[in-house]
């Protein structure tokens, strides 16, 4: 099955932007349903007030992803007030959607990990310290151990650090994809302006068409050949 990562972001925006990308993020949802396509949230950035996101990351998965993700990319434009600021003179607000690099979890292979034992340490005295009953499971691609001394059984440690490790080696993957969403991010922080894929209008955020019909262009030339007739009158 095919995935996207994307990023929607209000870059070094205002307040205003958060918002937009609030807006954004619903109306892009609600077409990734249309489409068939599933979604997982990995990250969402909340905003400096009520109902704005900062940064909103989603992982997109099915066959047409490739092709929807294209109708997006881009700059994203509103057209409107701002919801924040009443007499604020500004009526364009820009955001930022973007495809992200990948950094793919790997699952952990029981043939990669390998296990010492090694005595258990505790309180002298105790059966526990007078047997190699402590297991450490490495995993040998990424150099990853743990130690696991919870039972006197060496059997019932081993499962306990094959456990433990996949834990771990998991939880070292998941940091890494949220550092490379974060470095991604910094990147993207100055959102492009102009020629934006899509155009939104009004706080009810319907969308604006965008008409370039010839026969529009011909009407609006029409209309001032006979603006000018007038004035010459």
């Amino acid at each position: 099955m095919n995935q996207k990562i994307i990023q929607i972001t209000a870059g070094r925006g205002p307040v205003e932007c958060s918002w937009v990308v609030a807006q954004v993020q619903k109306v892009f949802l609600g077409e990734v349903k249309q489409t068939g396509l599933t979604y997982t949230v990995i990250q969402r950035i909340q905003g400096t007030e009520n109902g704005t996101i900062q940064s909103v990351t989603i992982k997109l998965q099915g066959k047409e992803v490739k092709s929807f993700i294209m109708n997006w990319l881009g700059s994203v434009q509103w057209i409107g007030t701002s919801t924040f600021r009443k007499y604020h003179k500004r009526k364009n607000w820009f955001i930022g959607i973007y495809e992200l690099d990948q950094l793919h979890t790997q699952k952990i292979d029981e043939r990669d990990i390998s296990f010492q034992t090694m005595r258990s340490s505790g309180p002298g005295g105790q059966n526990v310290n007078k047997v190699n009953s402590a297991v450490r499971a490495i995993h040998k691609p990424t150099g990853t151990n743990v130690v696991a001394m919870d039972s006197r059984s060496q059997h019932q440690n081993r499962k306990i650090a094959v456990e433990r490790l996949k834990d771990k080696v998991l939880e070292i993957q998941l940091e890494k994809l949220k550092q490379s969403l974060s470095d991604q991010w910094e990147n993207h922080l100055n959102v492009k302006r102009g020629n934006p894929t899509r155009i939104f209008k009004g706080t009810d955020f319907k969308k604006e068409k965008n008409t370039k019909t010839y026969k529009n262009k011909r009407n609006q030339l029409k209309k001032e050949l006979q603006n000018e007739l007038k004035n010459k009158q």
